[in-house]
Formats: structure tokens, C-alpha cells, sequence
């Protein structure tokens, strides 16, 4: 999530370190590449110059403060404008007055992830805030828009209603005589909630390849006649300046309640979610950070700034954390590992919670200092596969005693290991070492009383080579990526000749 707008921007705060202070030349000459980083992000030119300007105008009436270098001071005026530009949060819904259901309009290019962002809210409502959604399926012009829906329904246990397209002329009088197909579905949808004690109602809406005047009149059709209480306009974070254009079209002539941003976890350069704000003047309620259901969060400008400038996002961390692991099981293995009682098994089960928390790299790029330690390292999402494969591939007496990989027949098991989980001898040693380092590391700090030390300045950093795979990500990290696997070479007879005599 915004890689290549968080490593442009760390670029240019560089120009500011070894400056005996804050002046206007060197102010205005570090700004100038901060600008460069945010039009390179697809951030649009009249944001980023407010942006500059507001910079510039606090840094330059800034008091350097003694034994502050200024590269700090600067990046904490970037910080605090940046979440001036995104923020205030607000993940409200307005609810509905008339005791009826409350209805929210999803609206948006076709494309941008509406019918999946639909289903995510939906979840999101049913888990955290206890309500009893219906999704109606009113996206009548994509082809299998309504089976896909219905399918998302079905996997997070929410009702879906839809019609047959064409049927919904019939017996029509009064007000909605003229109204267009998707109108009806969607009337029809909410009176269904009424009767079925749903207490609120999402209306997946068609969207198009671009803004047009039947989409528009569509959607004014349904906004006019039904009056939801929310409108969110969805948009898709990759597609850069499109989706800042589409934002203004869609707000000008429906006027939106809140934005939701999706696909922030793919290859973003991240100028949309800082330029929709203030092109539209709405607020950003939810961001989706991946493609499973449950990966959508409310929007928080403080987080996201932070993830933005590389300072990880602690407070979204220990969120995931309390959603996927239990305390009862965190206590647990805390225990164990204090306690020098912590084996394979243990690991193991350690692995699989944070599998749950997410992808690696986006749990990662939430840990302090760890974004700029990475460096240009790409991860595959099978970074713990080899290690799972390894500990899978031990027996139980070996999980649970790890020293008997270091006996008189060590060696033996361990080749056993490496053919099972499919690795080498030298990465089952490897997993091994580090796991009695990581041990000894945890040790070290609860004989100081204080766990706290890992979140220390350079803690995280000092801590990972210790740590399973750690040595691997740093090495990777110096040298820009992983390295490629070296093909295994055929042994010859001069091989088996030279082993024999050693």
C-alpha cells in the first residue's frame, strides 16, 4: 500500500538530514522534491501545490528545536498536513428517521469493486455492528452481476434479493409507472426488508465503463424516488487521476455522503486517496486492503499518514490482532515462550495466527521502521510456506524436543526433514538456529522485566535477525529482492569420489 508514494517521499526527506537547521533555500529545495513524489503518485497538481504551499508556510514559521535534526521536524509537518488532507474521520451512517430500514446506495464505475465492496459491508455490519443487512442485487446491465451477488451473499450468510431482469413493468400505477427497472428492484427490496425484519439495506447499483447521462439519470432516478440516507461512491485507488475525475462527476450530480476506497493493497501509487478528499470534500469511510471479505477497515487519517511516511500503524496492528487471535491463546504462548518451554509446536501454532492476521507484507509494513528495512523486498504471499513445511515434516517427538535435532542422530533427522518438507539441509538448520535464537532473545528480555523493548527505536530492527527467516529479509533487503533459487546441479562421479573421501 502506497510503496512507491512512501519511498519517493522518504527520498526527499533526505535532502533535509546533516542540516545544521531550517531555512527558506533548503525548505524550498526538499519541498521541491516532496512535490515531485506526489505528482509522480498520481496525486492531482492543485492538491499537491495546496499541499506544498501549506508546507512550506508551517515550516518556514517552524522553531527548530534543539537536538531535533530537521528531517524529523519536516517529516512531522507532513505528517500533521496529511491528515489534515485526508481527514476528519467519519465512518458514520445516517440512520433512517422513520423507523424503517436504512438504506445505503453503492454507486460507481463499473469495475471498481462495487458488488464486492457491497458484500464486505455487509459483513462488516453484521460483525461489528450487530445489524441485519439485505443485499439487493439492482446492477441489471453487467452480466452476472445478480449471481455474484447472490454468491457473496451466500458465503457470509447475508439474504440477497433480486428480480428477473424485464418482469418488473407489470401492474405498475402511480409514482413509479415511469421509473426505470433498477428503481423498482430496489423499491421492491426495501419493502422485502420491512417484511422480513432487516434493518438495513444495500443497493448494489450498475455502474459503466465511464460516466454517461443513462447511467447519471439512473442513478438520480433512484436517489430521487427512494431517498436513501447514504450514498457511497466507490472507488478504485489504481486507476489514479480517473478515479479523482469520476469522484468529482459522481459528487457534482448526486451529491455522495463518503467515499469508500478499494484495491489499496494492490500496486498503487496511493494519489487518489489523497486527492478524492479534498476534490470532492467528502469524507473517505472505508478502505478495502484486500480481496477476501473481511479486508475492509474504516478509514483512520492518522493511520494511513503514518503508513504513508513509514512509521507503521501500531493502533490498526493490535486491532488485527484482537479480531484473529484469541487472548486466552496470546497468553498462552506467551507463557510458554517466558517460561523456555516454547518448541516446534508452539511455533507452529504462532505462524498459522498470523497467517489469519493477513498478508505478510501488510502486516508488516504496520510494524514501526519495518517499511524502510524492507526496502525493495517483494512478497509472493508464500514467505511462510517453506518454514510450515519444515516444522510439518518433523516428527512429534521432534516438534516438541527440539534439542534431539542437535544430538548424535541430528543429522540423520534432519536429512529426513529435508526431503519431506522438500527444502535443504542447510535451511532446516537455518529454521533451527534462529528458533533457539529467537528463544534466547525473548529470554534476554523478560529477565529484563520488559517486553516494551521491541518497540523501541531500532528495536524491531535489532530483534529481526532472531527471528525465523529474519537474516533471509534483511540480506534481501540490502540487495534490493529476494535471490533467485540457484539450480541444483546433477552430481558426478568426481562428486561421489571427493564426498567418499571426505
Amino acid at each position: 500500500m502506497f510503496d512507491q508514494l512512501s519511498n519517493s517521499l522518504q527520498s526527499a526527506f533526505r535532502n533535509f538530514s546533516g542540516k545544521g537547521k531550517l531555512s527558506e533555500t533548503n525548505i524550498s529545495e526538499g519541498l521541491r522534491e516532496v512535490r515531485r513524489a506526489l505528482l509522480e503518485a498520481d496525486v492531482s497538481i492543485s492538491v499537491a501545490k495546496g499541499f506544498i504551499e501549506r508546507v512550506e508556510a508551517s515550516a518556514i514559521g517552524e522553531k527548530v528545536l534543539e537536538g531535533v535534526d530537521p528531517s524529523q521536524q519536516i517529516i512531522k509537518i507532513v505528517h500533521d498536513e496529511l491528515v489534515n488532507l485526508m481527514g476528519p474521520i467519519d465512518t458514520r451512517f445516517k440512520e433512517s428517521e422513520g423507523g424503517g430500514p436504512t438504506v445505503v446506495m453503492m454507486v460507481g464505475l463499473q469495475g471498481c469493486g462495487k458488488t464486492t465492496t457491497a458484500g464486505k459491508l455487509a459483513k462488516w455490519l453484521v460483525e461489528k455492528k450487530k445489524r441485519k443487512p439485505l443485499l439487493v442485487a439492482a446492477d441489471l446491465q453487467r452480466p452476472a452481476a445478480i449471481e455474484q451477488l447472490k454468491v457473496l451473499g451466500e458465503q457470509i450468510g447475508v439474504p440477497v434479493y433480486s428480480e428477473k431482469p424485464g418482469t418488473q413493468k407489470k401492474g405498475l400505477t402511480g409514482l413509479f409507472k415511469r421509473a426505470s427497472h433498477a428503481t423498482l428492484v430496489c423499491q421492491n427490496g426495501i419493502k422485502h426488508a420491512e417484511a422480513t425484519g432487516r434493518d438495513v439495506v444495500i443497493l448494489d447499483t450498475a455502474g459503466r465503463l465511464q460516466i454517461d447521462d443513462d447511467l447519471m439519470a439512473e442513478l438520480a432516478d433512484i436517489k430521487d424516488r427512494l431517498k436513501p440516507e447514504n450514498v457511497f461512491l466507490i472507488c478504485d485507488a489504481m486507476t489514479g487521476q480517473d478515479a479523482v475525475n469520476s469522484a468529482k462527476g459522481f459528487n457534482d450530480q448526486l451529491d455522495v455522503s463518503g467515499i469508500i476506497l478499494t484495491k489499496l493493497d494492490g500496486d498503487t501509487r496511493g494519489g487518489a486517496a489523497l486527492s478524492i478528499k479534498a476534490v470532492t470534500g467528502k469524507a473517505i469511510k472505508f478502505i478495502g486492503t484486500g480481496e477476501k471479505l473481511d479486508r475492509i477497515e474504516e478509514f483512520r487519517p492518522e493511520g494511513m499518514a503514518d503508513r504513508i511516511l513509514g512509521m507503521g500503524d501500531v493502533v490498526r496492528l493490535v486491532e488485527i490482532a484482537q479480531e484473529n487471535i484469541s487472548q486466552e491463546d496470546a497468553e498462552r504462548s506467551a507463557d510458554r515462550l517466558m517460561s523456555g518451554r516454547w518448541n516446534f509446536d508452539d511455533f507452529l501454532k504462532q505462524l498459522q495466527m498470523v497467517k489469519k492476521m493477513g498478508p505478510l507484507k501488510q502486516i508488516m509494513g504496520m510494524i514501526p521502521g519495518m517499511s524502510g528495512l524492507m526496502g525493495n523486498v517483494e512478497f509472493s504471499g508464500d514467505e511462510l510456506k517453506p518454514v510450515e513445511a519444515i516444522i510439518n515434516s518433523m516428527n512429534r517427538k521432534e516438534r516438541r524436543n527440539p534439542d534431539l535435532l542437535s544430538g548424535r542422530s541430528g543429522g540423520s533427522r534432519k536429512r529426513r526433514i529435508a526431503k519431506g518438507s522438500g527444502t535443504d539441509v542447510r535451511d532446516v538448520n537455518a529454521l533451527i538456529k534462529q528458533f533457539k535464537a529467537m528463544k534466547r532473545m525473548v529470554s534476554q528480555f523478560g529477565s529484563m522485566g520488559d517486553l516494551s523493548a521491541l518497540m523501541t527505536p531500532g528495536g524491531i530492527q535489532k530483534a529481526l535477525p532472531q527471528l525465523p527467516g529474519g537474516k533471509a529479509l534483511m540480506r534481501q533487503s540490502r540487495r534490493g529482492g529476494p535471490k533467485p533459487a540457484r539450480p541444483k546441479k546433477n552430481k558426478t562421479k568426481k562428486d561421489k569420489k571427493r564426498r567418499k573421501r571426505r
